[in-house]
């Protein structure tokens, strides 16, 4: 069995915000923008589980361009899947039925005061996986139709060839609350890296290395903490 966590949603390098996280530990998960502007889901016209406008978690002076754009809803928790065509995610294709991949993610306070951090925010419990061309073309109509690469005919096309797919299947969910995965560490040259807590690196290691969750790049929990790890994520609300 495998464990792995990924970086996902909208943060600071990419759409400029954090997800909203709000005093009672539940959260907002904001995608990051449509680079294709193909969705025609934008910050503007999707209401979030808090029912606001996902545009309303934007500076005031972004808003007006923000309701516009059209966001890159991948991960998706409707229909649990996530797709990816980049080098960094290839090694995703080593998922099988059985294993758990975990989200985490970029959170603010919105309207109080806590300052920004990364928070899993959920999982899919791996029911399929591969590239696209592998999967087989029913497969991947029948069961990632929703996922932001195939829903859009244009990007499919040209990505489909390198498009990695990943599909939840039963208990797969978003969480209802945020729970805080990293801690701020100061380097030397007066910059903050985001590290695992080590509450966190109890349960799921140091990834091999220095525990670093700064990037997107997947993150597999050692071997001898999988099963403790996938117990974990899974009791967690």
């Amino acid at each position: 069995m495998n464990v792995v966590l990924l970086r996902v949603g909208i943060d600071t390098g990419a759409g400029g915000i954090h997800s909203p996280l709000f005093p009672d530990g539940s959260f907002e998960f904001v995608p990051i923008p449509d680079g294709h502007r193909v969705d025609d889901r934008t910050y503007g016209n999707t209401v979030g589980r808090a029912g606001r406008p996902f545009v309303e978690y934007f500076p005031d002076a972004r808003r007006r361009t923000a309701a516009i754009q059209s966001m890159h809803v991948d991960p998706e928790f409707a229909t649990f899947t996530y797709g990816d065509p980049t080098p960094p995610k290839r090694g995703l294709k080593k998922l099988h039925a059985g294993d758990l991949l975990v989200f985490y993610a970029g959170m603010e306070g919105w309207n109080w005061t806590q300052e920004p951090a990364l928070y899993l925010a959920g999982y899919f419990e791996v029911a399929r996986a591969g590239f696209a061309p592998a999967l087989g073309e029913q497969t991947v109509q029948r069961h990632f139709a929703s996922n932001f690469h195939v829903r859009h005919p244009s990007v499919y096309h040209d990505q489909r060839d390198r498009l990695l797919l990943i599909g939840g299947g039963a208990g797969s969910r978003l969480f209802s609350r945020a729970h805080r995965l990293g801690a701020r560490v100061l380097r030397d040259d007066g910059t903050y890296w985001q590290m695992i807590s080590a509450e966190m690196a109890e349960v799921f290691g140091r990834f091999g290395g220095i525990g670093s969750i700064q990037r997107s790049t997947p993150c597999w929990v050692e071997p001898d903490k999988v099963a403790a790890a996938a117990a974990f994520v899974r009791s967690l609300e």
